[in-house]
């Protein structure tokens, strides 16, 4: 069991766009960092993304810069694979106790060369490209994930079911597998506690209306975001599943909004990003927004919205969405402005599901004796209302943990709560 006695130490619980902005500025500031994240890479929602509206800035040129930073700064302790199972304490001297699990690769000598996926031979869905591409039992996400270091899924590995395997082993040249690795609890001292735990996406195959996994066609928007990404399942092509490329894209935004009772705010923007993306791949295809409202803030966001108009987004109020396969291709129906019943034919449809809370938010808050909203989301305000401020002295939140909101504003709360905990306040006006 570690110890550590440092209570200018922060603890960062998630290591997406807000988490590894706060740790760069906390380090820069002079704090030790411990970054907690459960999955076995970092970076969140953004590394799946290929491009990030308005702007359509390449994402990875974005987040990979930022990620060699912190991957480099000693002063940030990178947990993966670890979750926060206790806290105690009160601000300034809060007692944490982390969880983290065996990997079974040594980041000190593996070089990341891949010759253990080739040799593995157990195969299975990959939950990180949406099941839409294989992945081993040894593994990293997808290409380019960082850190460049696998880890052994113990629920699939031959070698852990009681079977005798040793390929991954004899394939690395470097001893770079330690199959008596073991899982780690580590009891660290902080100062801060900043929650940066983003979000998740609604459960589309209850909305049976929708069609999703049962018309072959139909996508999530994440699947359609792996499709584009040059380091996804198709290496950016965007085709059906048949491996034929659309002739015309529907995009059915706000899927879910009535049964959250919110509006995910950045949805439609994330959707009209769509319409760019048909448009550099496939510039002959039609491209449908389904849409009830068009909600575009920002000063820059309507430019963006004409601009994919441009590109040949196609908008169009529809409600009472309801989606079949087609004979071929994929039919929907709903009803227009005036009420009346439309059909629309295509060959691929894309739901734009609603943002929920992260997985495990119920169980966290609870850890941290911090209360949740109404939705589910990590609740605002409190010891003087700050944005960035909690129920609880000493733990702060930012980011998409809070609620749905796009990276500019994920960035800015980041900074803020970096602010406060250096200064002890609030992080806002009350």
């Amino acid at each position: 069991m570690d110890e550590n006695n440092g209570h200018d130490d922060v603890l960062v619980i998630g290591a997406g766009m807000a988490g590894i902005e706060a740790s760069l500025r906390l380090a820069q500031a002079g704090r030790h960092v411990h970054l907690v994240e459960e999955r076995p890479c970092f970076g969140g929602s953004v590394i799946r993304f290929e491009d990030i509206y308005p702007n359509m800035d390449c994402a990875t040129c974005m987040i990979a810069p930022l990620q060699q930073d912190l991957l480099q700064n000693a002063s940030i302790d990178l947990l993966t694979l670890s979750r926060v199972e206790k806290v105690s304490g009160n601000a300034g001297k809060f007692k944490v106790r982390v969880k983290k699990k065996a990997s079974y690769v040594s980041a000190e000598t593996c070089i990341g060369c891949g010759m253990c996926f080739e040799a593995c031979p157990v195969s299975l869905d990959n939950d990180f490209e949406e099941g839409m591409a294989q992945r081993k039992a040894i593994y990293v996400p997808a290409a380019g994930a960082l850190p460049n270091v696998p880890s052994i899924d113990t629920d699939n590995c031959l070698r852990f079911k009681g079977e005798e395997c040793n390929a991954c082993i004899e394939a690395c040249m470097f001893e770079a597998i330690v199959m008596d690795d073991k899982d780690q609890v580590l009891d660290l001292d902080v100062e801060a506690i900043l929650v940066a735990t983003g979000y998740g996406l609604m459960d589309l195959k209850p909305m049976k209306r929708f069609g999703y996994g049962k018309v072959p066609d139909v996508y999530s928007s994440v699947e359609f975001e792996r499709l584009y990404a040059s380091n996804g399942p198709t290496e950016g092509e965007l085709k059906l599943r048949s491996g034929d490329a659309p002739s015309s894209v529907a995009v059915v935004q706000c899927v879910g909004r009535e049964e959250t009772g919110y509006c995910s705010a950045v949805g439609c923007l994330n959707s009209l990003k769509f319409a760019h993306y048909v448009n550099h791949k496939l510039p002959d295809a039609e491209m449908h927004v389904l849409h009830t409202d068009m909600c575009v803030p920002g000063k820059t966001h309507q430019r963006f919205r004409d601009k994919m108009v441009e590109h040949g987004a196609d908008l169009v109020f529809a409600t009472d969405v309801k989606v079949e396969k087609g004979s071929p291709g994929v039919k929907i129906a709903y009803k227009d402005g005036a009420g009346k019943a439309a059909k629309l034919k295509v060959d691929m449809v894309v739901l734009a599901p609603a943002f929920v809370p992260s997985e495990g938010s119920k169980e966290l808050a609870d850890i941290l004796g911090v209360p949740l909203d109404g939705t589910g989301f990590f609740a605002q305000g409190g010891n003087g209302g700050g944005p960035v401020s909690t129920a609880k002295e000493g733990i702060y939140v930012a980011g998409c943990a809070t609620g749905p909101k796009g990276i500019s504003q994920v960035v800015m709360e980041a900074d803020m709560a970096v602010a406060a905990i250096l200064t002890g306040t609030d992080g806002g006006v009350s």
